[in-house]
Order: C-alpha cells, then structure tokens, then sequence
C-alpha cells in the first residue's frame, strides 16, 4: 500500500506538513508496511491538502484532510481496508469532474509522482524524448516535428515555436543559449510555479531538446525568487538529471553537451519580457530593447538564444514521443495542442486545469471550475493578466484560442483566469491592474512611464465620485498613446484593462461619474450606510463595533448613522445581526 501527499504550494499552505507528520508518526507506531511520498499539485487547490490512498482497489483521494481525519483514515481505510467514502473527493476510476474534462499533456505526472525522484518520472516515458532525439534525429528533424505539432509560445504572444528554434539554430556562432521564462508574474497565475514544484524533469527535458535542436550547450531557468518550492525542486532535478547523464557531457553516449543553470530574479514584471529578462540575466538592470536584432540573432551577452517559458518546454517531451500529429489533433486549426489555466477570484473551484485549445469560456467555468462562489451572477474574467482584458458575460461562449480571446480584446497571456462575480466594480478592477503596471514599469518609455500614470490618477478620480465625462475621453486617448508609444509589451498591453471595461462596461463608469454611485457597491467612498428604524432591534453591537462612533441610538430602540463622521469601513453592516444596515 502507498500514500502520497500533495505537497506543492497550495497543499503545504493548507498544512500538507502537519498531515504529513501526524500520518507518518501514526504509521510508525502501529508498525504498518506503508510506503509514503510527497506529490506536486494535482490541480484541485480547493481541495488542498489531498491524501491519495493507492491500494489493490486503485487510488482514492481524500480531501481537505487535517491532523485530525488522519487517524481515522489510517484505522479504517489503511489497517481494515475500508475506504471512508464521506472524505474521498475523487477515485481513478470515477475521477472528480474538475478532472474527468482534461486533456493533461503538461500536467501528465502533477500530483502523480514525486518531483524529486527522477526514477519516477523515467518511470512515466521521462527522458524517453531526449533519449529518440539525441540518438536517432538531426536537429532539422527535432524542428519539423514542433512545426507539424503547431505548438505556440505559451508564454502570451503564442508566436510558432518551430519558427523561434528554427531562426536561433540558423544564427552564426558557435555559442548559442536556451532560455526558461519562468518569471510568472501576472496576479492570479501559478501555472508555471506548479509545473516546476510538480514535475521539474518535464521543463529540462524540453530545454535539452530545444538545445539540440538549436545548438546550444548551455541554458538557464530565470526563475523568480518568490518561488522557493520551485527552485529547490529544479535544484534536485538538475542535480539528479546530471548523473544520470540526461545533462553534462556527451548525454546518454552521444556527442551532444548540454547543461542548465538556475538563476533567480527580483519579481520584476517587466522582466517576463524577453530582452528585459536576457538584460537582468546578464546582471543589468531589467529593461526592455529596441527589437530586431532578436533574440534569435543576438541575445544572453549578443549570442544567439531561444527563449520559451516553462509551459512551452514542458509540451516538448510529449509531443516527441507521441508525435506531431497527435499533438495537432488536439485544439482548434489555427490554435493546436492543450493549454493550462489558473482558474482564481470569484469560481468554487479553483485551481490549476489543463484543456484542448478551442473549448468555450463557459465550459471551463462552469463545466470544469464549478461555476461562480455562493451561485451569484458570473460578470466577467479577466485573461491575460495585467496585459489583459475582461470578458463579459454575453461572450462566455467565445472559444479558448489566440485569435478568438484576442477579438474580445483580452489576450490568452500566460493562462490566468480571474473570475468575478455581481459584486465586483469594474471601474476599480482596471484600477488594480493599472496601479499594478504602473507600479512595475521600468521608467524607460515616457509613455509607460507617465501615461500609466496619468491613467491611474483618472480612475481614481472616477472611483472616488470626482471624476466627468470628459475623463473617459482623456483615458481613451491615453490608451491609443501608450499602446503606439511604450517600447515592450508591458506598455503596450497596459491599456487592455481599460479599453475592455469601457468597451463591455461603460454604464459603470457613467454611474460612477454622474450619479456618484457605484453599481457594484465597492467603492468606499460613494457608497452610504443606513441604519432600516424597522428592522433595527436596537441591540447597540453596530454602535459599540463602530471605530468612528458614528452611529447613535438607545438600547431597544432603532439607531442611525451620522453620516457626516461615518467612514465607510462597513463594519457595521458586517456585525448588524438583524440585516438592518443597508448600503446605497
């Protein structure tokens, strides 16, 4: 009998450690022959920490398991062979529907084997790739074989992969370099920190063949810092992968040399930008270049280099040892292959999902994510991240592939999904995603520099009630501007947010600006607090909670609020047991 405990992020968060703990004490006081290892995230965050049971029955995973549940599990699942079907969220043979939709290519071995035992991922075909390319292809070959498989860039622009490889390797020069984007830095997006804390060896295999194919001896992971599980999962792939021969001299008895470092980086977002990300590589300060020259061309210290991020590397391995062609025949024409998503914010379940490329917004949603927290009325998602743009409800049937979420005015990006519900604002929503990009520009573009700015100081305006139309003129003229201006794709992408909203939400800005109201009821400062005489039963709790003591009133009597010290916290619409305060 085996258990495995996820222990990525999101279950160690949870307190996959202490399940861990107790789990492994209990099992060596009753002396029970039980193999127990740790697992990467399967996906199922909402579910965190997950304990999978594997007997001759199969696998039963039970969820939110804490310290307490264990033992309970142990006496009756692990010594009497009883599964506590109360705890068990999903089975292999009747998988948990957030799974059951999937199509998992980058995802294969989440949450199924041990990301820092290599055995187990050779176990599943791992290095099976690197072993067919090294061995029986020519670099051209390696190429081909991504070009029939249409695999694009994963990173957000979903530029043709082949064609990125196929330029690095026609380059001059004997010193050529791989690079790994893993500089995830949009709000709401852990794909690429769950891959690489989940299956690392996937991400290195793709890197030495993308060196292969390419000429490179030698890559680098750029890495942020803020991702700790993930670097000392990467530094024992590394390590392992090294003397097993998958990296180093002559791989597996060939003639072809390859090796990977790791380097960490500040968390600066405008270094997920490829020329800004090569400049912070090299010890410079992160900021983007004029392009061409390309990468491709002259990149790490004016050497040819290649640079995927870690969802493309991951699809390599895959895609060389089925083949092209099945990789192809997955997605939409122009859009091929699976993509991962973080589905965040206002969604029952989320987590990290993985699907064929053309499936509908709705379906992940609501199909795969479970639909909107407490049943409330799904208004838009966010994809793209900061670079993004907000998707309305009316388009919730628009499929998932490059040209289609770019028609909505979003873009894919990296695969974050944040979903919100009726209660969000979507005047404040840009507002916190300008407040993000301005606060991460490099400063060297006048119009990302102060035209995100300037576009911030508007929608503040807006959302405190100060705001006029001629304010939504100005802010689309400054959109124009910023995106012709900026030199990177920060700049650029920058507006997306605001011309979304606008777009899709107008009325929201016009409520804000003419009627100093805020639909969604967000936005503290025109919002108003009122205390309903018929339904108050006068039990003080409002008046005693309220930091302003601005609420007046005697015992058993209905109270009210002066509005004139009252700073709208909310509180007392938070403690009002009788649903008495109201909020306009």
């Amino acid at each position: 009998m085996k258990i495995r405990i996820g222990f990525g992020s999101c279950g160690i968060a949870a307190g996959a450690k202490k399940v861990k703990d107790k789990l492994e004490a209990i099992i060596d006081e009753n002396k029970l022959n039980v193999d127990v290892s740790i697992t990467g995230c399967i996906g199922m965050c909402f579910y965190e920490p997950i304990v999978d049971v594997i007997d001759d029955n199969g696998v039963f995973s039970y969820g939110n398991v804490t310290p307490e549940l264990v033992q309970e599990i142990v006496e009756k699942h692990i010594i009497k062979g009883e599964p506590v079907y109360d705890y068990i969220v999903s089975t292999d043979k009747e998988p948990y529907t957030q799974l059951k939709n999937q199509v998992r290519i980058v995802l294969k071995n989440c949450g199924i084997i041990n990301p820092e035992k290599i055995e187990q991922y050779i176990d599943k075909d791992g290095y099976k790739a690197l072993n067919r390319v090294v061995k029986e292809m020519t670099p051209n070959e390696v190429i081909e074989e991504v070009k029939i498989a249409g695999l694009r860039g994963r990173g957000g622009a979903g530029f043709p992969t082949w064609f990125k490889w196929d330029a690095a390797r026609k380059s001059k020069g004997e010193d050529k370099y791989v690079v790994c984007n893993a500089d995830e830095g949009d709000p709401g997006a852990f794909m690429d920190r769950s891959v690489l804390e989940g299956d690392p060896h996937a991400v290195l295999e793709g890197m030495a063949i993308a060196g292969y194919a390419i000429g490179a001896k030698k890559g680098y992971i750029y890495v942020r810092a803020e991702y700790p599980l993930a670097i000392e999962r990467l530094k024992i792939a590394i390590k392992q992968a090294r003397e097993k021969n998958y990296l180093g001299k002559s791989i597996m008895g060939s003639s072809f040399d390859f090796d990977i470092l790791i380097k960490t980086g500040a968390g600066a977002f405008v270094c997920g930008e490829e020329t800004a990300l090569i400049a912070s590589l090299e010890g410079e300060r992160g900021m983007p270049r004029l392009k061409p020259p390309f990468p491709a061309q002259s990149g790490y210290f004016g050497k040819p280099t290649n640079i995927n991020n870690v969802e493309t590397y991951a699809n390599v391995p895959w895609i060389l040892v089925h083949g092209g062609k099945a990789f192809a025949a997955y997605g939409t024409e122009k859009s091929k292959g699976t993509k991962v998503f973080a589905l965040a914010g206002k969604i029952k379940n989320g987590g990290l999902v993985e699907v064929p490329m053309g499936m509908t917004l709705r379906e992940v949603i609501y199909g795969i994510g479970g639909g909107i927290k407490g049943d409330k009325e799904f208004k838009a998602v966010q994809m793209g991240g900061p670079s993004g743009g907000c998707i309305p409800r009316k388009l919730l049937d628009t499929p998932v592939d490059y040209e289609s979420i770019n028609k909505t005015g979003a873009i894919m990006g990296s695969g974050g999904m944040v979903v919100m519900d009726e209660n969000t604002c979507m005047v404040d929503m840009a507002r916190f995603f300008l407040d993000f990009t301005c606060k991460e520009s490099c400063g060297k573009c006048v119009y990302c520099r102060i035209g995100t700015k300037r576009m911030l100081e508007i929608l503040k305006k807006i959302c405190s009630g100060e705001g006029s139309t001629e304010d939504i003129d100005i802010l689309q003229e400054l959109c124009i501007s910023v995106k012709d201006g900026s030199l990177c794709g920060l700049g650029q992408t920058t507006p997306n947010p605001i011309l979304t909203t606008l777009r899709y939400f107008k009325d929201e800005y016009i409520a804000h600006i003419k009627d100093h109201k805020c639909p969604a009821k967000q936005c503290k400062k025109l919002l108003t607090y009122s205390i309903d005489p018929d339904v108050c039963k006068g039990c003080t709790l409002c008046a005693r909670k309220c930091p302003a003591q601005a609420i007046e009133g005697e015992t058993k009597k209905a109270h009210k609020i002066d509005q004139q010290k009252c700073i709208k916290c909310g509180n007392c619409m938070t403690v009002c047991k009788s649903n008495a305060v109201m909020v306009e």
